[in-house]
């Protein structure tokens, strides 16, 4: 039967890998290697915040630092050797889908941008030990050399997000799958599952990220729907509209969610203890990580306004990208509200939450465990509902300008094909 895939996706030496390791299904190697080094990155990142949280001092060689490591060299290595092996390979069947440049190499453009990740991750490494040398202790999440970090970190997870890309676009034709091999479209289902993975591991650091500002404590104040109007709707719909999946946005929250509370629910049960003070608060056990925004309820939101008006049933025409904007962004922006105005009271002040569940009894070892506003709002965390009201509108339109540049950027990652 005739692959969904041309002929040029799959080179004699992927089809004889294929025959070696079925497993690979004809997916090269290096897009396995580049999803787990977004994964390992983001697994020591959340490690390493949960070490500053309960131990506090730490090292150039501080095991979440060398998880964090590992994911950067098996991201450069990985997608360094496919250049290199795109470049120096004459006649090469990939080149013809490659990115030229410095006019010499040859590259994928999802490697391109793993390696250049990749470098601005380790160069991050020394600065940072050199930087708690001098300054002591962090206080706050994105010092200069964590924001190059954060960078390197985001530039390897996009590059992975476009690797898988530029596989998964290839059956975006429907008439493709009626002459597809049962094995193209084993590929391209787990095509699928990479990008929704790779999506959500990228949405996990951003919000890791933008954390500060979407807490439970923040949950009453309109500058906390301002922050997730801005930035969220954006990527949603972008990756949302990239997708082949049937409902892609509930997916790719769920593996949000998953990522962000699986490491939390693992590590508080391990020992640990202060090495820096003062230690206010004398834990024992590693603090487990803020709960995350619940965006899997918008995110399924988004995903059934995406069926009915994507696609519209009967021939009807499809709506204008501007009102279908503001469409997705009033329907994404007051789930939030009525999900996370709630459940963030809930973390905070009922006791039910405190838990290992739901986490909100987590505590530094550096913070005072009697402070009044452990577990209530204070008085600079609220808002009267006039200026609460004017702020969420004005959060509904930072999400509208937010969902049309997602849209048009979902546009661009339907055509990524390098």
């Amino acid at each position: 039967m005739e692959s969904a895939f041309p002929s040029s996706f799959e080179s004699g030496r992927d089809r004889a890998a294929t025959r070696v390791g079925s497993w690979r299904l004809g997916i090269p190697t290096y897009i396995y290697a580049v999803v787990f080094s977004s994964f390992c990155i983001l697994m020591g990142l959340l490690w390493d915040i949960m070490w500053h949280m309960s131990i506090g001092r730490d090292g150039l060689l501080a095991p979440p630092h060398v998880v964090i490591y590992v994911g950067a060299v098996v991201s450069g290595l990985f997608s360094a050797y496919q250049i290199l092996s795109l470049t120096l390979t004459k006649n090469h069947p990939g080149r013809a889908q490659s990115v030229p440049f410095w006019g010499v190499f040859y590259s994928p453009l999802g490697a391109m941008f793993c390696v250049w990740g990749a470098l601005a991750m380790l160069t991050s490494a020394p600065f940072d030990d050199w930087w708690h040398n001098t300054y002591g202790l962090d206080v706050q999440i994105l010092t200069p050399p964590h924001t190059i970090l954060a960078i390197g970190i985001m530039t390897v997870q996009f590059g992975a997000i476009v690797g898988v890309l530029a596989l998964q676009n290839k059956y975006r034709n429907p008439g493709q799958s009626l002459h597809a091999s049962i094995e193209a479209t084993q590929r391209g289902v787990r095509l699928k599952w990479l990008f929704a993975i790779s999506a959500g591991l990228l949405l996990t650091m951003l919000y890791t990220l933008l954390s500060e500002s979407l807490g439970m404590r923040e949950s009453h104040e309109s500058g906390f729907y301002a922050t997730a109007g801005i930035i969220l709707p954006f990527y949603l719909l972008a990756v949302g509209r990239a997708s082949l999946l049937r409902w892609p946005i509930t997916t790719i929250t769920a593996m949000y969610m998953l990522s962000m509370l699986v490491p939390s629910w693992v590590l508080q049960y391990f020992p640990a203890t202060p090495r820096l003070g003062p230690v206010l608060n004398p834990i024992t056990h590693y603090q487990p990580f803020v709960f995350p925004l619940v965006l899997i309820l918008p995110g399924l939101a988004l995903d059934w306004l995406m069926h009915r008006f994507e696609a519209p049933a009967g021939g009807k025409r499809k709506l204008n990208d501007w009102i279908l904007s503001v469409i997705y962004a009033v329907g994404f922006m007051v789930i939030l509200l009525v999900v996370q105005w709630p459940f963030g009271e809930f973390l905070l002040t009922s006791p039910y939450a405190h838990n290992g569940i739901f986490l909100s009894y987590s505590w530094t070892y550096d913070s005072p465990p009697d402070w009044e506003y452990r577990y209530a709002f204070a008085p600079w965390n609220t808002q009267s509902a006039a200026d609460f009201g004017l702020g969420f509108a004005k959060a509904l339109v930072y999400a509208t300008l937010s969902t049309r540049v997602g849209l048009l950027w979902g546009n661009w990652m339907k055509r990524v094909v390098r």
